[in-house]
């Protein structure tokens, strides 16, 4: 899958098949997220996970657990396993609000994935 050539509706549409084909890899976790991710046009999702269930909210969620910043490029290196989360969050390419143990917690999550 090369996340390049997608458009950002269609990796979240690949992020929600994922989650739901393979929900053991959420079993237990109960946070939601909110990415702020900058392009061509900022874009904002959401991401609920509770119970082993996921859902993608357009836009955003209010009041997330934790809120997640960054640039088009470190998202997508961010769901291929090749952005490591507290150098980036270190040297200001990745800005998080809120809770960042779920921040952390992500990132391995999200290595349990194919994208």
């Amino acid at each position: 899958m090369d996340l390049n050539k997608m458009t950002m509706e269609d990796i979240w549409a690949e992020i929600d098949r994922q989650l739901i084909t393979a929900p053991e890899h959420i079993a237990g976790i109960d946070a939601t997220y909110t990415f702020d991710i900058k392009g061509d046009e900022t874009v904002k999702y959401g991401l609920i996970l509770k119970n082993g269930k996921s859902e993608i909210v357009e836009g955003g969620i209010e009041d997330a657990d934790c809120a997640i910043s960054l640039n088009v490029k470190n998202f997508k290196k961010l769901l291929q396993g090749d952005l490591n989360s507290t150098t980036a969050f270190m040297t200001g390419k990745l800005k998080v609000k809120g809770n960042i143990g779920l921040a952390l917690k992500l990132e391995s999550i999200l290595k349990q994935y194919e994208f």
